[in-house]
């Protein structure tokens, strides 16, 4: 097994970032239905930068660790930094390739962390078909 699959076992098996933060600046759900994956992302931001970031959910090891490396990389982000945020970037952090099969599983949390920020600034939340159409993540 390679190192980047050994890290997504890792993050899988001992995820980062778990839990909730009561006051957090914003919460937000997203759920994969085709494959069972869910989770919530609470964001703490303070002078638009992201002082904290956790998660909890449920899912397959793609989509947890995703998360739970996505929210080692928000804490001390600049909302800016977040809101461009690509699945380049995501892919790139898992450093495993990704078939078309599994893309969501991935990305579950870039989206949740999209949305989460529309929400911050009362915009419209995005669809999947919408993100994906609009190359979003």
């Amino acid at each position: 097994m390679d190192i980047y699959a050994e890290n997504i076992l890792d993050h899988f098996r001992n995820p980062r970032n778990c839990g909730e933060i009561s006051d957090a600046t914003v919460d937000h759900k997203e759920e994969n239905i085709e494959c069972g994956d869910d989770l919530r992302l609470y964001l703490k931001i303070e002078n638009e930068k992201i002082t904290n970031a956790k998660w909890e959910g449920k899912g397959c090891a793609i989509s947890q660790a995703s998360m739970s490396i996505l929210s080692e990389e928000l804490t001390g982000m600049s909302t800016e930094d977040a809101e461009k945020m690509t699945k380049e970037d995501i892919y790139e952090l898992l450093g495993v390739p990704i078939g078309p099969r599994r893309f969501k599983c991935a990305l579950i949390g870039l989206h949740a962390l999209k949305n989460a920020l529309l929400k911050t600034n009362e915009k419209e939340l995005q669809s999947w078909a919408k993100t994906i159409e609009m190359n979003n993540v």
